[in-house]
């Protein structure tokens, strides 16, 4: 990985129904992101907020899709940055927002390395399955489709940024800490090959197993892999303020233990960090978490 880290807010608020995850950006800055990346070490370029419409500027337009066309100029827009950060050799690191930004991020990610000729692969750590399409998603809520989409599933709009499809191979991609699925989702995750690590998982293995299994799949054969931090992955005692908050996630320390093995491969290509929601939150504790987690992704160790 690279010295040098490039923090790039992005407030989206479009993909679900509950409003507040557009505050997470600045959650994660109030809780001293900034100065702790220096004192770990790193070059920080923080370039504020990508531009993102809110829901009161616009209509909803399609219910199997809210806010498709406005999701996807925010994508479009992102990845471009995201594409250019990785020319420029930083490393991309995406505060959110609801976890619909993710294609943007995956999508430039995948379109700088394909320049290069190189594949890429994925680690989405998730209490969802993210792999929704508007044909099969009970809420029309964008922010549970966007695993889909990376992987070929979904609207053009958001499958065919820089023109092609899939972003990544599913062979290459991992999704840990499971625990919350839609009945006609687990078809198309079992139909796509992508490999899940549920809660059980968890329980019976140990992280340190499924992480080592994860990691193996997203560095076999690519340049390296974009990680997905969705903060309800870990249980709701340890982050409570989350979109999307479901009993019996992943503890404190195995979210530590997840991110450290994460730097110890230096495969990491990104980072984001999604859907904290302050106004549902406890005195930021979700956000300061969410800083820690990052820094030890990025290296930071006990000892």
């Amino acid at each position: 990985m690279p010295g040098k880290v490039r923090i790039i807010g992005v407030p989206m608020d479009l993909g679900q129904d509950r409003r507040g995850v557009d505050m997470g950006p600045s959650a994660l800055r109030v809780a001293n992101l900034n100065a702790r990346l220096r004192a770990l070490g790193y070059t920080v370029e923080d370039i504020g907020n990508v531009p993102v419409r809110v829901p009161e500027e616009m209509q909803m337009g399609e219910k199997r899709a809210k806010y498709l066309p406005a999701i996807a100029d925010t994508c479009k827009g992102l990845a471009q940055v995201i594409a250019r950060t990785l020319d420029e050799g930083w490393l991309p690191l995406v505060l959110g927002g609801d976890h619909s930004l993710a294609i943007g991020t995956i999508s430039g990610v995948s379109a700088h390395y394909r320049q290069r000729k190189e594949k890429v692969g994925t680690i989405w750590l998730d209490a969802h399955g993210d792999m929704n399409t508007p044909e099969i998603s009970p809420s029309g809520n964008v922010h549970g489709m966007p695993l889909a989409c990376a992987l070929g599933y979904g609207p053009p709009e958001l499958t065919r940024i820089f023109g092609y499809a899939p972003k990544v191979a599913a062979e290459n991609c991992s999704l840990v800490g499971v625990r919350n699925l839609d009945s006609k989702e687990k078809k198309i995750i079992r139909d796509s090959g992508l490999r899940v690590f549920t809660m059980r998982d968890l329980d019976e293995r140990g992280m340190r197993a499924v992480m080592e299994e994860a990691l193996e799949r997203a560095t076999a054969g690519t340049a390296g892999f974009a990680c997905s931090l969705d903060m309800d992955f870990a249980d709701p005692s340890v982050a409570p303020g989350v979109g999307t908050p479901v009993r019996g996630g992943v503890t404190y320390r195995e979210s530590h233990l997840a991110m450290e093995m994460i730097a110890d491969s230096g495969k990491m290509l990104s980072l984001e960090v999604v859907e904290i929601n302050p106004v549902i939150d406890e005195h930021n504790r979700t956000a300061q978490f969410g800083v820690e987690l990052v820094l030890s992704a990025l290296g930071k160790k006990i000892l």
